[in-house]
């Protein structure tokens, strides 16, 4: 696994001046696949690396967390709030469909979460733009097989350094890179509720998704479960679909 590290930082430079950039930036929400990404460029770019953490609608805890990685690394940051932006703006929406009686009620915790994943790109993006950096994703290969990131929201990435690697592999290469302990025990979730886990709304664990990936026999519920995440979303590993030339 460290030869593995040492490969990335590697990958990681040759990218950034490939794109003739000057450095890279992550967002840090505090669980484990970001803090190792964090870890990740700031070894590869110790002047020119950047995490931004950006609390919105957050449990205060997971500002806490990213604090944590950010000390463990010695990574530059910014903290910029998105409670107030999302607010606005998804409010105006939810204003603006009422208006017409086409509110659907059902859809809109699903909505206001994927609203602040991409509110999060755009100001990855527009503080990336500032520096010159690329913009780091964070999905391992169970959330890329399974598509559980949001479609140009955490999935809207310039480079995704952990996309070949488990849960179990990522564990690894947290603790060799330093993580604190907490941050890589800590249950997976992507903060979009409260009491919202990963492996809760996937229906299955991420252990089960590393042994699928592994080609090693798991339960027939979970390989149906897995299978049908990953059909389901084929079209976020795409890029947008265009027709053939008439």
């Amino acid at each position: 696994m460290e030869q593995k590290i040492e490969k990335l930082i590697t990958w990681l430079r040759e990218r950034v001046q490939e794109a003739g950039m000057n450095g890279a930036i992550v967002g840090i929400s505090g669980g484990i696949d970001s803090a190792v990404v964090a870890h990740l460029i700031k070894r590869a770019f110790p002047n020119n690396s950047l995490g931004l953490i950006m609390p919105c609608k957050s449990n205060p805890k997971d500002k806490e967390d990213a604090l944590k990685v950010v000390q463990s690394c010695g990574i530059d940051y910014h903290v910029i709030d998105l409670t107030e932006t999302h607010r606005v703006l998804f409010g105006e929406i939810e204003k603006q469909l009422k208006e017409k009686g086409q509110w659907n009620e059902q859809a809109a915790r699903l909505g206001d979460a994927n609203t602040r994943a991409r509110l999060r790109m755009t100001t990855l993006y527009a503080v990336a733009n500032n520096y010159g950096y690329l913009v780091v994703g964070t999905d391992n290969a169970a959330e890329w097989h399974t598509g559980y990131f949001t479609k140009y929201g955490d999935g809207g990435v310039d480079l995704v350094p952990l996309v070949h690697f488990t849960k179990g592999e990522v564990r690894e290469m947290a603790r060799i890179l330093g993580v604190p302990e907490e941050i890589i025990t800590k249950a997976p979730s992507a903060g979009l509720w409260e009491g919202q886990t990963d492996e809760n709304e996937m229906g299955t664990t991420y252990d089960m998704i590393d042994k699928y990936l592994k080609g090693e026999p798991i339960p027939e519920r979970d390989r149906e479960i897995i299978e049908r995440l990953h059909e389901r979303s084929h079209h976020k590993r795409q890029l947008a679909i265009a027709p053939p030339k008439f």
